[in-house]
């Protein structure tokens, strides 16, 4: 008798953002993939070439994508019908949800705003067969004052980058940071970033000639934040703008890199409002591993990750980063031993083995079929 296929779904409203929330569920997705599991997703249009070529995933090519059931407020019939066939069935929530007729059920939970975790008595008999996934550390604090258990698993760093062999006497006098140009939700905070560059090269000759490199995502309703940004550069030739890069050419802006910048959060209080700080930290895990000294603003997941003077470097405000530049770059001997625990850390805790064994543990061995 033949064995009987194992279907997983997913329904990401999100998905054509392709940001790093839908890198982290695809990659989940490719675990299942890897273990014989057929893959589906709900979703009008074919993207799996765009997700191919942003994401590299191998798996994309055997993509089954099916109409999507959930948009224009589905009935609940409609919905329990469409899942009862699967298996595994996962959904990135935008703050609705609804009832599955799937086996075993998960909301995959990314960004911690309160409002798309309203536990009301209707939402709580929707997800009476639903379990939690969280990014990070940070959002599963957050989901906990919620009121809300949730299976942590964090983002893997590509072997590309761990298995890399460092060649530092390459590394050139550039300052790097990556994050998509917007000015909304958890801003990546280009603006300040700049501002701080021009003010570390007024107050130290060691930066003069130095470069700032910012790459990322742009989009065409980003226009004017992007614009605004140029501005602020006023045609200096030391501030360059990579946006849209390929994968190859990110890492090998992290390999020539010897700095790497993390502004996200900065000015926010977390307190209030979690969901605008970062909320895992995977760019400066990914500076980390390919050798660049790595500097965050204290908040949210890089918080959790750096462990100041060891691994890397927190601040507090610009003029503390820029002291900690100063101070650092003429400190040799701390300069190697942070780069190598780094190097070592980012191995240790983030490898695809890691996150892999994550995967099957927590979500395939754990629930049942």
């Amino acid at each position: 008798m033949k064995n009987k296929t194992i279907k997983v779904g997913v329904y990401d409203p999100f998905l054509d953002t392709l940001g790093g929330g839908e890198k982290h569920i695809l990659s989940i997705l490719e675990v299942f993939a890897k273990e014989g599991y057929e893959i589906n997703i709900f979703w009008d249009k074919d993207i799996s070439k765009k997700i191919k070529d942003r994401f590299s995933f191998q798996y994309i090519d055997k993509l089954k994508l099916r109409p999507n059931i959930f948009k224009n407020n589905s009935s609940v019939l409609k919905t329990l019908q469409g899942l009862k066939t699967y298996d595994y069935f996962f959904y990135v929530t935008d703050g609705s949800y609804f009832f599955s007729g799937a086996k075993n059920n998960f909301v995959f939970c990314m960004v911690p705003d309160k409002k798309l975790y309203q536990l009301n008595l209707i939402n709580k008999l929707k997800l009476f067969n639903y379990k939690f996934i969280s990014i990070s550390t940070f959002t599963s604090f957050w989901l906990k004052k919620w009121g809300i258990d949730s299976i942590k698993i964090t983002p893997y760093i590509s072997n590309d980058l761990i298995n890399k062999k460092i060649n530092f006497e390459k590394k050139e006098k550039i300052i790097f940071s990556v994050g998509r140009f917007f000015s909304h939700l958890h801003s990546k905070r280009q603006d300040l970033i700049i501002k701080t560059f021009k003010k570390l090269k007024n107050n130290s000759k060691k930066f003069f000639d130095y470069k700032l490199v910012l790459a990322g995502g742009f989009k065409k309703e980003d226009k004017q934040y992007f614009n605004k940004l140029k501005s602020l550069a006023k045609n200096d030739s030391s501030i360059l703008f990579k946006p849209n890069i390929s994968l190859y050419e990110l890492y090998k802006l992290y390999e020539l890199s010897n700095y790497y910048w993390h502004f996200t959060g900065y000015g926010v209080d977390e307190e209030k409002n979690p969901e605008l700080v970062e909320h895992f930290g995977i760019t400066p895990l990914e500076a980390m591993a390919s050798g660049c000294l790595t500097f965050c603003y204290s908040a949210g997941g890089p918080k959790e990750l750096i462990k100041d003077n060891e691994n890397g470097f927190l601040f507090s405000n610009a003029d503390e980063l820029i002291n900690k530049m100063i101070k650092v770059d003429s400190n040799e001997r701390l300069k190697k031993e942070v780069r190598n625990f780094a190097i070592g850390f980012v191995k240790k805790q983030f490898s695809y083995e890691v996150f892999k064994n994550k995967v099957i543990s927590s979500l395939i061995k754990g629930p049942t079929l």
